[in-house]
C-alpha cells in the first residue's frame, strides 16, 4: 500500500495551518522549503506501516503522529546543517535552509517546526482522544534531552562518546518513536515495538556512516566526508568499513526478528526486510547480502 498520499496530505495541511497571515512571509516560505520536497519519508512511513499492521482503527491519529515525527525530523535536519554543527551547504539535493534563507531564519524555522509537530498532534480530530496524551509523551521523549535527538546532537560536544548510545539517541530515538507511536495510534500495546524501532534506527545510522565514507554527494543530496572532517562518532571510523557493513547486515536480520505479534505480522516483516535492504549504498549492496 502506498502510504505517501496520507503523509504528504497531512504535512501540507500542517504547513498551511502554520503559514497564516500572522506568520511572516519569509518564515512561511522557509517552513515549506524545509519540508518539501521531502526525502524518503522513512520515519512516517514506518509509523503508518505499524499502525496498519496493528489494525489502524484511527487513521487520523496515525496520520497526525506520523506527520509530527516527520516535522521533527525536518527540524533536526535544519538545525544539523547550521554552521555551529555540520555547516552543510546542501540537503536533499538543494541548498540547505540557512544557505537559502540565512542563519537566523533557519534557527527560527527549525524551532517553529518543532512546535508545529505538537500542534499537529493536538489539533487532530481523532476517534480515540485518550490516545493523544501517550502519543505526545512518545514523541516528546524522542526529541528531548533524555535520550532523544537533542541528546544525540549534544553527545558530539562530549570528549568521550559511546557509539551505540550516540546512535540510539541521535537516530534510533526517532525511529523508535515511529514504531511505538504507530502502535499507540492504533490502540495496540506499544512499548513492545520500541526495540524494533531502535534497531532500525541504528541500522539506518550505520548505513549513513557508510554512505558518508564511500557515497557520492550528488547521489545523496548532501555533503560527504563530514564525520571525519568534524571528528564525529562513526561506525566506519571506529570499526572499519568491512566491520560496519557486517554490523549493518546483523542489524537488518535482528530487526526482522523483533517484530511483535500483530494482525499484519507477516506482511510487516516482509516490508521491514525490503526497506532495510535499501539502506545500504548501491555499490555495497552485494557485500551486505
Amino acid at each position: 500500500m502506498d502510504l505517501t498520499p496520507r503523509i504528504e496530505t497531512t504535512l501540507e495541511l500542517a504547513i498551511r495551518t502554520a503559514a497564516t497571515a500572522e506568520c511572516p512571509p519569509r518564515l512561511a516560505d522557509a517552513l515549506h522549503y524545509a519540508v518539501f520536497p521531502g526525502g524518503a519519508r522513512i520515519r512516517p512511513r514506518l509509523a503508518l506501516a505499524v499502525a496498519l499492521a496493528c489494525g489502524d482503527d484511527d487513521p487520523v491519529g496515525a496520520d497526525a503522529a506520523a506527520a509530527a515525527i516527520e516535522l521533527l525530523h525536518c527540524a533536526s535536519l535544519v538545525h544539523d546543517d547550521l554552521p555551529c554543527f555540520d555547516d552543510a551547504d546542501a540537503r536533499r539535493g538543494k541548498p540547505s535552509l540557512h544557505r537559502a534563507f540565512g542563519e537566523p531564519l533557519a534557527v527560527l524555522a527549525g524551532d517553529a517546526l518543532i512546535v508545529l509537530a505538537f500542534e499537529t498532534l493536538a489539533a487532530a480530530r481523532v476517534r480515540r482522544p485518550s490516545r493523544l496524551a501517550p502519543l505526545v509523551g512518545i514523541v516528546g521523549r524522542a526529541v528531548g534531552a533524555q535520550g532523544g535527538i537533542t541528546a544525540g546532537q549534544a553527545w558530539e560536544s562530549e570528549e568521550a562518546v559511546d557509539l551505540a548510545a550516540y546512535h540510539l539517541a541521535k537516530t534510533g530515538s526517532l525511529f523508535a518513536a515511529a514504531t511505538v507511536a504507530g502502535a499507540c495510534a492504533a490502540g495496540a500495546p506499544h512499548e513492545p515495538w520500541r526495540a524494533l524501532g531502535e534497531t532500525i534506527g541504528e541500522a539506518f545510522q550505520v548505513a549513513d556512516d557508510i554512505s558518508d565514507h564511500v557515497g557520492e554527494a550528488a547521489a545523496l543530496g548532501k555533503p560527504t566526508g563530514r564525520d571525519k572532517a568534524l571528528s564525529r562518532p562513526s561506525a566506519v571510523l571506529e570499526l572499519g568499513l568491512e566491520a560496519a557493513v557486517a554490523r549493518l547486515k546483523a542489524l537488518v536480520s535482528r530487526a526482522a526478528a523483533q517484530v511483535p505479534h500483530c494482525p499484519g505480522e507477516a506482511q510487516f516483516k516482509a516490508l521491514i526486510l525490503s526497506e532495510t535492504q535499501q539502506f545500504m549504498p548501491a555499490g555495497l549492496k552485494a557485500r551486505a547480502a
